[in-house]
């Protein structure tokens, strides 16, 4: 049987490593390196890292911090994958087959699109084959609007036309090799997964689907895998704040006699 997998999510804003709540409030929390290198070591299986920014601007002009600055996403990209052990998944403003194979060349895995999507959901179909379904993840947004599941694009700013059930079938159709589903309502929450929202999703596609959106312990993790059929579960702000954090949750769900591989840790 596949094993469950557990994903931190990094979110990379201008130059900064950020905590998310409500898409719209940010937190500086540092270098968008040394995370990487730490969630490696400390046994996670797999990576997805997203760049928020607005505009061009990567260079946080803090020559005094101990790693260089650079001005290009597509070099943090490449700094990160020679941290690290654990695939990758890269998102933000991949609106062409030649961002997507930039980003490719430089050390990521596989590529999440969200905007590009929406506008043109041939652009799904486009990018699996050039580059095959497995590499190519889509990442939706989903907030409550009067009481029904909305799909938002732009970062959470722009109410789509799509419905939440016909734009699953639509990814799917084109060709995605998994879901990344994210609730707006619960970033930054703290008070769980949507579980009715996960259900939706995974009983409905035959992609496997990754939950995002509102971890603030280990039993969320747990909850979402033993009451859903999510293949993965991923979060963001909670590995920032102990020390072992992806090894230790591993272990929680682990003694838990969930699916998913034994926890271990490299050699730093």
């Amino acid at each position: 049987m596949k094993k469950k997998r557990l994903i931190p999510v990094l979110l990379l804003k201008n130059g900064y490593l950020v905590q998310s709540k409500d898409f719209k409030n940010y937190q500086n929390l540092g270098n968008p390196v040394q995370a990487v290198k730490r969630l490696s070591q400390w046994g996670s299986d797999e990576l997805i890292y997203l760049d928020i920014s607005k505009g061009d601007k990567y260079d946080i002009e803090r020559d005094d911090l101990n790693y260089k600055n650079t001005p290009d996403f597509l070099d943090i990209i490449k700094k990160v994958s020679k941290v690290t052990f654990m695939p990758i998944t890269v998102g933000g403003k991949i609106k062409s087959i030649s961002d997507a194979e930039k980003r490719l060349s430089v050390g990521a895995d596989k590529i999440c699109v969200n905007t590009a999507a929406i506008e043109n959901p041939k652009f799904i179909n486009i990018l699996a084959k050039e580059f095959g379904s497995q590499c190519v993840v889509i990442s939706v947004d989903v907030k409550i609007i009067d009481g029904k599941y909305k799909i938002l694009s732009h970062g959470g700013t722009k109410l789509s036309d799509y419905e939440l059930e016909n734009y699953l079938d639509l990814i799917e159709s084109n060709g995605a090799g998994e879901i990344l589903i994210n609730s707006i309502d619960r970033d930054g929450s703290g008070l769980g997964y949507d579980i009715n929202l996960l259900n939706i999703v995974s009983n409905k596609c035959k992609i496997p689907v990754i939950a995002l959106g509102g971890v603030s312990k280990w039993e969320h993790f747990y909850e979402a895998l033993s009451k859903t059929k999510v293949d993965a579960v991923s979060a963001a702000n909670i590995f920032h704040y102990m020390d072992q954090s992806v090894y230790l949750s591993k272990k929680f769900l682990y003694e838990k006699k969930l699916n998913i591989r034994k926890p271990d840790m490299l050699e730093i």
